[in-house]
């Protein structure tokens, strides 16, 4: 078998898995709904190993804090109507290449993000990069890429400001939106787990909230949250060309805690989890704010990619760290790296791919 033989076969190799890659994404304008499918092994799975990838909060490392079981690992996303692309980290820097992405929201967000460096990373493990941390917001940056990947926490996403009377949440007024998020290529967001995680009182950051004008004490969180996410609407509107700047909102990441999954006590129900629900669906429902995402952004005049990630990950109630966070009690709001969040980066990566929005 001469050596002409070889490179043309090597070539039309290289051509069939090109082609098969673009199908793949293809399936985006097609109209298949990637948030809808259901949860398969696969040994292949995870995209990186936790002990490779050196930007991973402690909070989120659930095999260094000791968790013993690894199934939880070795599960991919499969929607029912199409396959999802795996992430390929050398793909996503050739196409973000010069591009500047930025994370915006809570520690949800924090965990997409920080998802997402290590999926990058593990691509380019000896790639130079710079973490940087500047009041709230923290840049990794791969200067041999020209890219970098930032995250701003910001819980509200509108403005929480320090007055006579106070610290105010203006649920009209989103003026740090004005000097940091624009100049962009790529903005997701996220906001949703602090407006409940207050309810009580506990760890609230402000006093009093303005609505419509008026200071009160406390609102239903729901019309709160509602009344927030319209500013930021009205916000992204105004300020952003989508011919420069793609728009996307990270859906609600749901909560696993006994009663109602989206607002329960202190009890986790996710403890002892080693191994997805089974089906497409979840018994318990989903949380009402995600209907309220969906009409602020169907009354949005500029195009925003919802990345509907909640059923899917309803599905995980072994995706937490619950007691394996490396603090006391349980957490089944975040989610352990390698993990669920992979997938949530897994779709964003086919969007930013094909150019495609919902």
């Amino acid at each position: 078998m001469g050596n002409g033989f070889l490179i043309s076969f090597a070539c039309a190799f290289v051509i069939l898995i090109s082609w098969l890659h673009q199908v793949e994404l293809s399936e985006v304008n097609g109209g298949c709904d990637f948030f809808n499918g259901s949860w398969v092994e696969d040994d292949t799975y995870p995209l990186y190993e936790n002990s490779k990838c050196p930007l991973i909060t402690k909070g989120f490392d659930c095999q260094a804090n000791g968790r013993p079981d690894k199934l939880y690992l070795k599960y991919k996303w499969k929607p029912t109507a199409c396959s999802l692309p795996r992430f390929n980290g050398e793909d996503f820097l050739r196409k973000m290449k010069g591009k500047k992405i930025l994370f915006v929201g809570d520690s949800i967000s924090l965990n997409m993000w920080q998802s997402l460096t290590c999926m990058v990373h593990v691509a380019v493990p000896q790639a130079k990069y710079t973490l940087k941390n500047h009041g709230n917001l923290t840049t990794f940056a791969l200067p041999d890429f020209d890219i970098s990947l930032e995250y701003s926490h910001n819980v509200f996403l509108v403005d929480l400001v320090q007055e006579d009377i106070g610290t105010v949440l203006k649920l009209d007024s989103i003026e740090n939106g004005n000097y940091s998020w624009k100049g962009y290529d790529v903005l997701i967001f996220n906001t949703w787990h602090w407006w409940l995680h207050t309810t009580a009182g506990k760890n609230q950051p402000w006093e009093f909230i303005e609505s419509r004008g008026k200071i009160v004490k406390d609102m239903d969180r729901l019309a709160a949250f509602k009344e927030g996410l319209t500013t930021w609407s009205k916000w992204v509107d105004s300020n952003v060309d989508p011919q420069t700047t793609k728009v996307f909102f990270q859906g609600i990441s749901p909560v696993h805690y006994a009663g109602k999954q989206w607002n329960g006590p202190a009890s986790a129900t996710c403890q002892g989890e080693t191994t997805p629900l089974n089906g497409t669906t979840y018994p318990g429902g989903l949380p009402p704010a995600v209907d309220v995402v969906k009409e602020v952004l169907k009354s949005m005049s500029k195009p925003v990619t919802l990345l509907d990630i909640t059923m899917l990950s309803l599905l995980r109630k072994d995706g937490h760290p619950s007691v394996y966070a490396g603090t006391k009690g349980n957490d089944c709001s975040h989610w352990c790296l390698a993990g669920v969040p992979d997938s949530w980066n897994e779709i964003l990566y086919v969007f930013l791919s094909n150019g495609a929005t919902i």
